[in-house]
């Protein structure tokens, strides 16, 4: 699992992966902002936060039922613990289902999570979060995955190949 703030390099940190010959997870959080923004739709984080919420549980949960039985490793672009930090941040005032998810599909115990990096750190038509955002997103983010009970790692700011590298030696790899 790699997770974090917006913006911390989690998807070019994927992409090596890719590139590396490892399969990869993407990000569903991107692409539901994207089919939203295409149809017209009102799940999106600007706008009905609660039905991106449900939006972005149902196909992380879907995610996770796609990879969880291949051959690893697998790197995943975030997970379901995500939603339940996306669901603090936003005050979302039930969060019952993404507590029960959290608990009943489980990643590897170990948690790759990129910092906030000012320096790589840009918006674009689905990032609108500021950086300040993006910082206490990675704050919650942090907090959720150890309250789950995982063991977190933070990735250090280095070039896409470091940061594997890094990662692939805690793993074993």
């Amino acid at each position: 699992m790699i997770s974090g703030g917006p913006g911390s390099g989690k998807t070019t940190l994927l992409s090596e992966f890719a590139k590396l010959g490892y399969t990869t997870a993407p990000e569903v959080a991107r692409s539901i902002i994207q089919e939203q923004v295409q149809s017209g739709g009102r799940a999106l984080p600007w706008a009905d936060k609660e039905a991106y919420t449900r939006l972005m549980l149902q196909r992380s949960v879907e995610s996770y039922l796609q990879y969880v039985n291949l051959p690893g490793p697998i790197f995943s672009d975030r997970g379901i613990p995500d939603t339940l930090a996306y669901a603090r941040l936003i005050g979302l005032a039930d969060e019952a289902a993404i507590v029960e998810a959290c608990q009943k599909y489980r990643y590897a115990p170990l948690v790759f999570l990129a910092p906030p990096w000012r320096e790589i750190y840009t918006n674009d038509d689905e990032r609108k979060q500021d950086f300040a955002e993006a910082a206490r997103t990675f704050i919650q983010m942090t907090a959720v995955y150890l309250e789950c009970g995982y063991e977190t790692i933070e990735v250090p700011k280095a070039s896409p190949s470091a940061r594997a590298e890094f990662v692939l030696r805690a793993v074993g790899y």
